[in-house]
């Protein structure tokens, strides 16, 4: 059995199994990444023979770090990205290309029913009822949206809220606050299996599901890295924010918010620690607009979301589907018992 997995950012790493009475009877790894010393490589194969085929990828990768030296370096890769390779090759894990994804098209939502969306199709991916999925979010009102773990109060100025018609809700990952009118960011989420992150620790699972957006973004002219734990930047600053959730159902909830144009003035009224929060993002003043997208590319905002389907699209196909009934009613149900209530909004004073 074959299996591979490209390490984001870095190398591409394969390995080769066989299972004899349920242990791994022969494994070779292989791949373009960097190894010193040459030894090494036999010591990893040896580390993974002989290992019970159901060990999960925490157990594999443990038992490839007590088979290496200090003296061993490893470029490009690592003990957990050969533990994920041998978990694809086992058939437990699984890649990009193994799932058939889709666009959802949910049109204009209020903020309640955005929230809704998420958690509705995330457990739809995860009891198999949905095909894997991409929605690129579009807003009908402005909205602050803050993270499962924090403080209303803290977090938000209710009183400057209500002044510039703001309506707060609390989203189910955690993460910092969002702040957004239409049209001034572009918001996505994911919707996949848990095979497709299995093995992956929690931190390196933000960069592998949005390895593809800093393609798309590299399209459109923008030099973007990711920088642990959870955002996306250029040379010129911060462009981006991740937040996830894995459901009990086996899904995984992975929602990334991007600057296109906000105002500044506006958002350190509603946000009380706005003005903390973007203290390391290069912004001195208040009094300008927060664009990284629209400065750095020139482009509409519309143009750009057209690249990042294109890009998706090109690395792993994607066919639109618009947001059927029965979805709609069941995020329409779940906006008015939890997203909208003052007990999910304030569950955190």
């Amino acid at each position: 059995m074959h299996g591979e997995y490209k390490v984001p950012g870095g190398k591409l790493v394969a390995v080769d199994v066989t299972v004899q009475d349920g242990r791994l009877a022969f494994v070779a790894v292989s791949g373009d990444f960097f190894l010193e010393p040459d030894e090494a490589l036999d010591d990893i194969n040896a580390a993974l023979t002989g290992l019970p085929a159901e060990a999960d990828a925490a157990v594999l990768a443990g038992a490839i770090d007590a088979a290496l030296g200090a003296e061993v370096t490893m470029v490009g890769f690592s003990a957990e990205s050969v533990a994920i390779a041998v978990r694809r090759a086992l058939g437990r894990a699984t890649s990009w290309r193994d799932h058939r994804f889709e666009l959802v098209d949910a049109g204009p939502q209020h903020p309640a029913m955005q929230m809704a969306l998420d958690e509705v199709l995330a457990r739809q991916v995860g009891a198999g009822a949905r095909n894997p999925s991409l929605r690129i979010w579009e807003w009908a009102s402005n909205a602050v949206i803050i993270g499962s773990f924090q403080s209303l109060s803290n977090e938000v100025d209710l009183e400057a809220a209500a002044r510039h018609d703001v309506t707060v809700v609390r989203r189910i990952s955690g993460g910092g606050a969002m702040f957004v009118e239409p049209g001034n960011t572009i918001t996505y989420s994911l919707y996949v299996p848990g095979s497709l992150v299995e093995g992956l620790s929690f931190a390196a699972s933000y960069a592998f599901l949005d390895d593809w957006v800093l393609g798309a973004l590299a399209d459109v002219g923008i030099d973007a890295k990711y920088v642990p734990l959870n955002d996306i930047a250029s040379p010129a600053g911060k462009i981006a924010g991740a937040a996830q959730k894995r459901l009990v159902g086996g899904a995984v909830l992975h929602h990334v918010t991007m600057a296109y144009d906000i105002d500044a003035d506006k958002m350190l009224e509603v946000l009380r620690i706005g003005r903390e929060k973007i203290s390391d993002k290069g912004i001195r003043s208040a009094n300008k607009r927060v664009d990284p997208l629209r400065s750095q590319t020139g482009l509409s905002r519309e143009a750009i979301i057209g690249a990042m389907v294109a890009h998706f699209d090109g690395r792993y196909g994607l066919t639109p589907v618009p947001l059927d009934a029965g979805t709609v009613g069941e995020a329409t149900a779940l906006a008015e018992s939890k997203f909208s209530t003052p007990e999910w909004t304030a569950r955190v004073p």
